[in-house]
C-alpha cells in the first residue's frame, strides 16, 4: 500500500467518523457505488488519477451518483475520491473499506458484526459446494446475492448481509474466507479493536480465553476480541493469529519442525 492511499484512507475515516452516525441506507449505496465504479475502466481511471483536480473528481461523483444515492453517501464518497490514491486498485479498495466502516458504524459494536464474518466464514469453509457457489466467477451476481439473502436471514444483523453480498459481488481476485477475514479486521478496527483467532485441539474456558485476551491485549496495545476454532489437528497447545502475524505453540507445529530437522 502507498503512502498515498494509506493517507486517503485515514482521511475517509475521519470523515465518517465526523458524521458521528450513519444508516443502513447509506452504506448499501457505498456498497452499490463501489460495484459501478468497479464495473468501469473510465470511471476508475479518472476518480484514481492523481493528477486530475479534486474539485472535477467531486464533480463526476455529483453527476454520476447525485441522482440516485442520498445526500450522505454522496458526501463520503466525495471526500473520499478529492483524495490521492496511489491506484485504480486501491479507490475500489478504499470504497470497500468505507462501506465496512459505515457498516460497523450504522450496526454498533454490540452487534458483533467481526464475530458474525468469522462464523459465516466457518460455515463456508466447511462445505466446499456452497464455496464454490459464491466464490465463482461463471455464477449469476443476482443468484450470489439471493443465495447470500438466504443463508443470512435471521442469522444475522442486516449490515452483514450487506458486507457478505458485496463481497461476493466484487471479490476483486481474493477467495471468500480472505475477504471476510479482512472485512472482519476493517469492522474491528473501526470499533476501537482488534481480531485474534485462537485453534486448539478443544475448546477454552471462559477464564482462559479472558487471560489470554489481556495478555494479547498487552502486547498489541489495544483490547482483543477472540475467535474460537477447535481442531483436533492441533494435538495440543494453541495456535493464535493476529492479522498476519501468527504464534504457533502447538504440539502439531513442533513436531513439524522437528522432522524438517531430522530430515535435514
Amino acid at each position: 500500500m502507498g503512502s498515498a492511499t494509506r493517507e486517503a484512507l485515514a482521511s475517509s475515516k475521519k470523515a465518517l467518523s465526523e458524521l458521528g452516525t450513519t444508516d443502513l441506507t447509506t452504506v448499501s449505496e457505498i456498497f452499490a457505488a463501489g460495484r459501478v465504479v468497479g464495473d468501469s475502466g473510465q470511471l476508475r481511471s479518472l476518480l484514481a488519477d492523481p493528477s486530475a483536480e479534486s474539485q472535477v473528481k467531486e464533480s463526476v461523483i455529483d453527476r454520476v451518483f447525485g441522482p440516485r444515492l442520498g445526500a450522505q453517501a454522496v458526501s463520503l464518497l466525495r471526500d473520499l475520491v478529492g483524495a490521492r490514491w496511489s491506484n485504480s486498485d486501491d479507490l475500489l479498495g478504499g470504497i470497500e473499506e468505507l462501506g465496512l466502516r459505515a457498516a460497523a458504524l450504522s450496526a454498533g459494536p454490540d452487534a458483533r458484526i467481526e464475530a458474525q464474518l468469522f462464523s459465516f466464514g466457518q460455515v463456508v469453509s466447511s462445505d466446499a459446494e456452497l464455496e464454490l457457489a459464491l466464490g465463482s466467477k461463471l455464477g449469476a451476481q443476482n443468484s450470489k446475492a439471493a443465495l447470500v439473502e438466504s443463508l443470512l436471514a435471521g442469522k444475522g444483523s442486516t449490515e452483514i448481509v450487506e458486507i457478505v453480498k458485496h463481497l461476493v459481488l466484487q471479490p476483486r481476485g481474493r477467495r471468500i474466507g480472505e475477504l471476510l477475514r479482512h472485512a472482519a479486521s476493517v469492522v474491528a478496527d473501526q470499533n476501537g479493536f482488534i481480531v485474534a483467532t485462537v485453534t486448539g485441539a478443544s475448546a477454552l474456558g471462559t477464564a482462559q480465553l479472558e487471560r489470554l485476551e489481556k495478555g494479547l491485549a498487552a502486547q498489541y496495545g489495544r483490547a482483543v476480541r477472540l475467535n474460537q476454532v477447535v481442531d483436533p489437528a492441533v494435538i495440543g497447545g494453541l495456535r493464535v493469529q493476529v492479522g498476519d502475524d501468527v504464534i504457533d505453540g502447538s504440539i502439531a507445529s513442533r513436531l513439524g519442525e522437528l522432522r524438517l530437522q531430522l530430515a535435514g
